[in-house]
């Protein structure tokens, strides 16, 4: 499990970032996103590809209107793999907190001493 590169890499272009925010909402066609986005329908199913390939959309057919979705799977592997440094930030936090606090008893043992 873990994080992908290629879901980094997919949401680190900013118009397939803005189709996901869009998608997180609810499904939508091509021709809605491209409308939204201000971005011509081609353009638009080239960025749907890249995200369908790197697993972050899925893609349904209903007649002749191809409705896109967001997959939960990915998401949660990007929600876990930045929920793992919120314990080291935690860590080095507590670390920082007891090294100000040995410095201000120094501090105050110098000004004692004067």
């Amino acid at each position: 499990m873990g994080m992908k590169k290629a879901t980094l890499s997919a949401l680190a272009e900013p118009n397939r970032l803005r189709i996901v925010e869009l998608l997180r909402d609810k499904p939508l066609t091509v021709g809605e996103i491209a409308m939204h986005l201000g971005l011509r329908q081609p353009q638009a199913s080239k960025h749907l590809r890249v995200l369908s390939d790197a697993g972050l959309v899925e893609v349904q057919a209903i007649a002749n209107r191809r409705i896109y979705k967001l997959r939960r799977q990915p998401f949660i592997e990007l929600k876990t793999w930045l929920e793992s440094f919120h314990h080291i930030w935690e860590e080095r936090f507590d670390r920082l907190d007891d090294y100000l606090r040995e410095l201000q008893v120094k501090e105050k043992k110098h000004h004692d001493k004067d």
